[in-house]
This record gives structure tokens, sequence and C-alpha cells, in this order.
């Protein structure tokens, strides 16, 4: 049981921490190259928590309750000696769960390594199987077959596997069916996420949605899908298993069906600052903290403040004017 919760009573259980800003793909629903160009100026090596920092602002988050964490980006896998940061946290006494979310492009060289550190589990974005199609969606001229390679390599190794798949209207909605069959005959579990208004520059609007109901019916054409119950409190997908087979289908619906209600999870940016919310728009400074000889207590106690006062709903609240008019943090930023 969490030892602390917000002005709603959701406790805080799950931490995800961003460990660098930068990444080698530029999707074109994420990091768009007339944004994220050339000359964008990423965050220098001096304003990243170095990996003593994130182990024990980590550890201070694991003493109020959290149980699981998830490293993110940017792409994580550019993060230099990222095995070292994940032995660090997975010898932190109370941590019951440590993933990684990333793109896959580096995950052939890296899996062992990062089984090896204590790696449990790792979710893979990959947004279509056509070479051409993946090509001018990530815009860096990197095929699937490199992240399939991925993929298989992390297998091999015995790290738990998910693929995660944005689906944006006129992007790749062709790949729906594609994807399922694909990752159904890997036993792999595939999860479809709504497109959504995360950050300011991916021209999101209501209409390249593709909400899970539309998913949900162009599947049941091909396979028949049987209801899975939530494994654990703030579960995000809806999951289904294809009946006849061990394989699972997920759904994240920020958009047609929020989960606000159930959310636990707090944000830490590459820069230390907390976010209570992927849609937040400021967040709070623990890097200044951890750099100003503040004590554990005091730390524990900011963040005690912090959580104890969130009254996060925004996807409970969106409304298409709410999307146009909210400045709202950029998702390379901020991890997923």
């Amino acid at each position: 049981m969490s030892l602390l919760t917000d002005k709603f009573g959701r406790p805080m259980k799950d931490l995800r921490i961003s460990v660098i800003d930068r990444c080698n793909f530029r999707c074109t629903y994420c990091m768009p190259k007339e944004i994220f160009g050339r000359d964008f100026a990423f965050m220098p090596k001096e304003q990243l928590l170095s990996f003593e920092e994130i182990e024990r602002l980590a550890r201070n988050f694991i003493a109020l309750g959290v149980q699981k964490i998830r490293l993110t980006g940017g792409e994580p896998l550019l993060r230099r000696d990222l095995p070292l940061l994940i032995k660090k946290l997975t010898a932190i006494k109370g941590l019951e769960d440590i993933g990684l979310t990333t793109n896959g492009s580096l995950l052939a060289l890296m899996a062992q390594k990062l089984k090896d550190a204590g790696l449990k589990r790792v979710n893979v974005s990959l947004d279509a199987l056509n070479s051409e199609l993946f090509k001018s969606i990530n815009d860096s001229g990197v095929g699937p077959e490199r992240v399939l390679m991925g993929i298989q390599k992390a297998k091999e190794v015995g790290l738990e596997v998910k693929v995660n798949m944005v689906v944006k209207k006129e992007m790749n909605e062709q790949e729906i069916i594609p994807m399922a069959k694909y990752f159904r005959e890997q036993g792999i579990t595939l999860r479809y996420i709504e497109f959504m208004d995360v950050g300011q520059s991916n021209s999101w609007d209501f209409s390249k949605v593709i909400t899970k109901k539309e998913i949900f019916e162009k599947l049941s054409k091909h396979f028949e899908l049987v209801a899975v119950d939530p494994a654990y409190l703030g579960e995000v997908a809806k999951r289904y298993r294809y009946k006849g087979s061990g394989s699972e289908v997920g759904f994240i619906t920020s958009v047609s069906a929020s989960f606000c209600s159930t959310c636990t999870r707090a944000r830490i940016a590459a820069d230390g600052k907390m976010y209570t919310c992927l849609f937040a728009s400021n967040g709070f400074d623990f890097r200044e903290l951890l750099r100003s000889d503040k004590s554990d207590e005091e730390i524990q106690s900011a963040i005690m403040n912090i959580w104890g006062n969130r009254i996060d709903r925004y996807s409970d609240e969106r409304t298409e004017e709410s999307t146009k008019n909210k400045k709202k943090i950029e998702m390379s930023y901020i991890g997923g």
C-alpha cells in the first residue's frame, strides 16, 4: 500500500524517469524535423541529472511508496553507460520492477547488457511494418528490420517485450491488421495508442484520432478478442486476448476513454523537474534541491507536498478548445 495519495486518493506507485532529451528518430508526431532540426538546442550534459542524482531521487520516491520505475527519453539508449544506472536502481530495496521504453534502434546491441544490469522489461515503439512507411514516420532512414532485430534479441536474452504502436489517421491505419497478425504469431503483446495531444509540436487535433472502438472493430473482422481483467491498479492498457492464443493486444485510450481516475504515475524529466501529469505545463525543480545540500527528509517533504496536492485530470477535462489554449511540455522532454 502506498504511503502517499493525492487529492483524489490516487496513490503514487510508478515513477517514470527521462534520462535524456535527445532521440535519433524524428517521428513526425513527436519530434518533427522542422522543429527539432540540426540547430535545435538540446540539454548540455551538466543540465542532465547524473546517475548518482537519479539514484538518490529514486531512493526517496521508493521510500514514499513507488514500486515501479520506467526509464524513458528521448531515446534512453543514447544515454552513455545506461546499464550502470539500471544496476544502481535495481539495488534499491523496495523497488519491485524496472522497465524501459525505447525506439528499438539500438536494442540489439544493448539487450544483453540491459538484462545483465537487472532490467526486466522493454516497451518498443514501432508504428509500421512497411519499410517505406516506417521510414517516412520516423524520418531518419531507419527501417523496421532494425527494430525487429532488437525485439528478437531482447526476447532471446529474457527480457519481457511489448510493442507500442501510435495510430494516427492518414498516417498508418493500414498497418493495424498487419501489425496484429505479426505480433500475435510472435507471442508479443501489441498495444495500440490513440494519437495524443502531448506537447505543442505534433499538430494534434481530434480529426486525426483513431479511437479504440474503431481499431477494435477492424481487429474483430479478423480475430475473436476476449477481455482480460486489469493486472493491477493503474494499469493503463485495456487488455484483450486472442481467442485460442496466449497472445494479447492492448489499447491505450487517453483520448476516447481516459484513465485519470487511476493514474499512479509521477514523472521526472531529464533535467530533474517533477511532473504529475503527462500533459502538464509546469514542473518542480528537484535538480536544484539535489545540488544544494538538501537532506533526504527535505526532498521527501517536497515530494509529499507536490503529490499530496495533485489534482491533475487533464484527459477527463479535455476539450478541443483546451488542447489549443493549454501550453504543454513536449513528449521528448518528459518521456512517455
